[in-house]
């Protein structure tokens, strides 16, 4: 391992963690909401709320998926430092995968749980260059009163693919990071063309 590659994590890893780790839950809690995440400095290729929630969510006993776009030596360095997670090259044996927009587009391999074991599915963490600019979708489920228009900019492919391995309780949960700020998917969320559209 390279000291070079080596940047900062939290300034505080304890309570920082913790906070990230809140507003995550919140994020899949009230799905479609924008969190606002604690500061962070950015790991090239990584925006600061990806890092965050990485630094978070990840430990020595969990695996993790790079797509393409965030396999660099750098980002493989920091984790393993900070983390200590163990990066996997085969998609079924990740419990988080690391993807960016041009990622979405096959979500083929990553487990949606069993019907015995749901929670053992992998979570998708997503960076997006921002949070809206897509087309607008009507988001309802638990922590969603009514409905909620969210309008990520992510390829219409990628609601195919999550619709077809979403199979509740099994299914995906997604994260979708941009800048400082954070939107939670749970599986259980259930995706609809805008109210207005279809108007």
């Amino acid at each position: 391992m390279s000291a070079d590659l080596l940047h900062a994590a939290f300034d505080d890893q304890v309570l920082d963690s913790q906070r990230v780790f809140r507003a995550a839950l919140k994020a899949l809690a009230e799905p479609g909401l924008v969190q606002s995440l604690i500061p962070v400095a950015a790991l090239d290729p990584l925006a600061p709320a990806t890092y965050a929630v990485c630094l978070s969510l990840l430990d020595s006993e969990t695996r993790l998926w790079l797509a393409p776009a965030f396999d660099t030596p750098t980002v493989r360095t920091n984790l393993a430092f900070h983390c200590g997670c163990a990066i996997v090259a085969e998609r079924e044996l990740a419990d988080f995968a690391l993807l960016d927009a041009q990622a979405l587009d096959d979500l083929s391999g990553f487990c949606s749980g069993s019907e015995r074991f749901p929670d053992q599915s992998c979570t998708l963490l997503v960076q997006l260059d921002g949070l809206e600019g897509g087309a607008a979708l009507s988001w309802s489920g638990p922590g969603i009163l009514g409905q909620r228009e969210v309008s990520l900019p992510v390829p219409a492919t990628f609601w195919q693919q999550r619709a077809a391995r979403n199979d509740f309780p099994r299914g995906l949960d997604a994260f979708f990071a941009a800048g400082q700020t954070l939107i939670g998917l749970p599986r259980s969320t259930r995706i609809a063309p805008s109210i207005e559209e279809v108007a």
